[in-house]
Formats: C-alpha cells, sequence, structure tokens
C-alpha cells in the first residue's frame, strides 16, 4: 500500500529434536536449595514407536497394563520399564516419555508432578533450538530428596528437572530431525532425466516410477525435504519444458544428516539459523551449564 517496500523473509521449516544413543554418562542436577539430586539417562526410543503414538496405538490415555503389555510384544521393551511411564510430552500426548527406573525412592510419587510439569516443558523447547523433541526417552535412576516437604516443592524441583533432561539429551549424541515430503510427479518418458537431476539437487531420493497401462505417462514418486521443496515446482517445470505435475504429501520425519553440535555441517547451519531467528544465543549451551559435581 502507498509504496511501502515489503520484505520477504525466508519460509519457516519446523524441525524435531532427537537423540541417536544412550547417554554417555549419568546426569546428575541439584535443586537450588542443595536438598535435591536428580539423577537420569536419556535414550532413544526409535521412529517406530513415534509413528505408534502418531497413530494412536499408544498414548497417554491407554490403560498402563495393556500399554505395557503392547510394548513388550511390539516394540520390545521391558514390560517393567513400560509399566513406569511416567508421562508423555509434550502437551501429555507427544511421542517422548519420562520412565521410573528408580529402586526403592520415598516420596517419589509426591514429586511425580513436577517431573511431568518439566516435561511438558522441555519436550516443547529442546536444548538445540527449542523445537518439539521427538522420540526422546529419559531414564530417571535415582532421586535424593529431603525428608521435608517444604524443600522439595516444584520451585524447586521443576527447573532442576528440565536442566537435567537437557544434560541427559545433549550426552546422547543430539540430532535434528527434518520434514519429508512424499512427491508424486506425473510425466512422460522423455521428461524423466529433467525430475531425476531435479531431485538429486534437492536431496530428493527416487522410490520408484511405473508406466500407466496403455497411455504414454509415467508416474514417479519420490522423498523430498520440506526445507528443499521451495520453489520445487518452478524447476520441475523448467527442467522438464512444463511436463511434469508434482504433488506434495507430508508424510514422515528424518534425522538431518550431520551433527548439529559439531561445525561446518547443513544440520549445524539450520540450528544456527533456527535460534538467530527465533532470537536465542549463537552458541548451544553446553552440558556444563545444565549438570552439577557429587
Amino acid at each position: 500500500m502507498g509504496g511501502a517496500g515489503i520484505k520477504v523473509s525466508e519460509p519457516v521449516v519446523s524441525f524435531r529434536e532427537t537423540v541417536d544413543s544412550e547417554s554417555s554418562q549419568v546426569c546428575l542436577s541439584k535443586s537450588p536449595n542443595k536438598h535435591n539430586r536428580i539423577f537420569a539417562k536419556a535414550a532413544s526410543l526409535g521412529e517406530e514407536f513415534s509413528v505408534a503414538v502418531d497413530g494412536g496405538k499408544v498414548s497417554a490415555r491407554d490403560d498402563p497394563k495393556i500399554r505395557a503389555r503392547y510394548l513388550a510384544d511390539n516394540l520390545e521393551w521391558d514390560v517393567n520399564d513400560a509399566r513406569k511411564i511416567w508421562c508423555f510430552g509434550p502437551d501429555t500426548s507427544g511421542p517422548n516419555v519420562v520412565v521410573d527406573v528408580t529402586k526403592g525412592v520415598a516420596n517419589l510419587n509426591e514429586v511425580k508432578d513436577s517431573f511431568v510439569a518439566a516435561w511438558q516443558w522441555a519436550a516443547k523447547e529442546g536444548p538445540l533450538c527449542d523445537e518439539n523433541l521427538r522420540g526422546v526417552r529419559i531414564n530417571v535412576e535415582d532421586v535424593v530428596l529431603h525428608a521435608d516437604a517444604i524443600h522439595r516443592g516444584g520451585g524447586q524441583l521443576i527447573p532442576t528437572a528440565r536442566r537435567n533432561f537437557y544434560a541427559c539429551m545433549l550426552t546422547a549424541s543430539p540430532r535434528l530431525m527434518e520434514p519429508i515430503f512424499l512427491v508424486e510427479i506425473q510425466t512422460v518418458e522423455h521428461a524423466l532425466g529433467g525430475i531425476y537431476s531435479v531431485l538429486n539437487k534437492r536431496r530428493g531420493i527416487v522410490m520408484g516410477e511405473e508406466q500407466r497401462q496403455g497411455t504414454p505417462i509415467y508416474n514417479v514418486k519420490a522423498y523430498l525435504p520440506v526445507q528443499e521443496s521451495f520453489g520445487f515446482t518452478g524447476e520441475l517445470r523448467q527442467a522438464t519444458g512444463g511436463q511434469a505435475f508434482p504433488q506434495s504429501v507430508f508424510d514422515h520425519w528424518e534425522i538431518f544428516p550431520g551433527d548439529p553440535l559439531g561445525a561446518g555441517n547443513q544440520a549445524s547451519e539450520v540450528v544456527a539459523k533456527t535460534r538467530a531467528r527465533k532470537g536465542l544465543k549463537a552458541d548451544i549451551p553446553g552440558v556444563e551449564n545444565y549438570v552439577d559435581k557429587l
């Protein structure tokens, strides 16, 4: 309006944060008053678990015994661990869990609410760039609590548990996950070369091609990262003389190649850009910011 310049920002892609292995150490965090201690480790749940949660096969509302049986039979969980899932997150229903693997800790049920609240917070804003978590499991291994209830309230335990969850993730090979489109392209035979070259440039993976019986039309199916999909249609039409017609639909999440904690790779660049966009400090806080010495 009135000749004002329009500044167009880059399209925003939401990512997920996950872990690729078990924590390399047990992480200890002490509460601000130093009277309570939390010991925990992180581990990967795998994409199968996340898909089961997304599809409603596993949820926070299930009967714990029935859910434990399903996890033991289908996803190779230890049935005792599966019965002790404290909570899912984010929003109490996401594909991330906190599991109580402690032995004989007194008053633990009284502080469960604090752990649940901390997990909702941590699972919504991961340690890499404040994105939602996906496929992360926290094993609470031990909790030392003050005997007096007034010294182990939410104000003491919620920030402590959240710090601990972040430390666990940072010691368990944290990774970024990106959304992937399933692209179906209708085209003719002589345009196939152009399609392949455009997909290769954009990290696309061709799943297969088949010719429709009795017609010259080919159907090509490919996976294409959402981040690489901007401008894809235009480039495809250019490369094939307007003889390729793509349709994209979200299909799954996949681990982004590269270590986000390293330097000079695509994953760390994406994390840096996302942190800058959200107004966070440029550097990811190290584990030493979240753990305490014994």
